[in-house]
């Protein structure tokens, strides 16, 4: 599957980084899973200037080294470095780390202080200068895209957390964004290694599916159940090859309708509007 944002074309799955090249132990797993995923034909990389402070950064420069034009490359900037000027810095700031002369989208990590015209003056001039290909917002709700939609038009992504159990934003937000063109990134879409991944309803619909590395698991299932949805690019992190491998093997599962219906049963789609979820 895939899908359109910023002018390129890129598979529905992704690769997330949070938590990525904090522990130098694990550094060489981690650079071998991004490595994986690009083998296997991914192309999103999402991280971010927050992420270990700038470490992740640093590790994604290292694993892309020499890759550079296979990747559809994405950071973000924290709202305190929203500024005219702080976006400028920040995005040259993160260039350097990740050793490469551009990104592919450039995201405001979640809504702040600065206004938001300033923030999108300093994202096009970066996009003017080559520095950038687009850009977009991410942890931003309806009324926040509202509020960016009276200054500027142009936002390319919305990235969002959005799994089966974090379901609020279908109530309004995704049908919205992809009404105008908006590509939703869902981020954590299999969680964070809790409750979800626990639950009988996810190991009972994965015993009915297979995939080219045998039974389905319940993080498969989590990942299908998001990767299903139109207008929508997945980025779970995977730290370790095998993790990667069991990612990319998610694509091949289709759910079927009493597959849904079980879910929809376990994890009930809202029926209100809910406050916008964050991690």
């Amino acid at each position: 599957m895939a899908i359109e944002i910023g002018g390129q074309t890129v598979p529905t799955l992704g690769m997330g980084t949070w938590n990525m090249g904090d522990t130098p132990a694990r550094r060489s797993q981690e650079i071998a899973a991004l490595r994986l995923g690009l083998d296997a034909g991914l192309r999103v990389v999402d991280t971010a200037e927050m992420y270990g402070a700038g470490r992740s950064e640093t590790l994604v420069g290292e694993a892309i080294a020499g890759r550079r034009d296979e990747v559809y490359l994405v950071t973000k900037v924290l709202p305190s470095n929203a500024s005219l000027k702080g976006v400028q810095s920040s995005c040259r700031a993160s260039l350097k780390r990740l050793k490469t002369d551009r990104v592919d989208l450039f995201l405001l990590h979640w809504s702040g202080s600065v206004p938001l015209d300033e923030t999108v003056e300093g994202f096009e001039r970066l996009r003017a200068e080559g520095l950038i290909g687009a850009w977009g917002v991410s942890n931003f709700d309806v009324s926040d895209m509202q509020a960016l939609e009276r200054v500027a038009d142009g936002c390319a992504a919305n990235q969002v957390l959005y799994s089966l159990d974090y379901r609020g934003v279908e109530f309004d937000l995704l049908g919205r964004d992809q009404d105008r063109g908006v590509v939703t990134m869902a981020y954590s879409p299999i969680g964070q290694g809790g409750d979800l991944l626990r639950h009988p309803a996810l190991a009972t619909i994965a015993r009915r599916h297979e995939t080219d590395l045998g039974p389905a698991t319940p993080a498969q299932i989590a990942l299908a159940w998001v990767l299903r949805r139109p207008n929508v690019l997945a980025i779970p992190k995977a730290g370790k090859p095998e993790n990667q491998r069991a990612n990319v093997a998610a694509q091949q599962i289709v759910l079927t309708d009493e597959d849904l219906a079980a879910l929809d049963a376990a994890f009930p789609p809202p029926r209100r509007k809910q406050r916008l979820a964050m991690l």
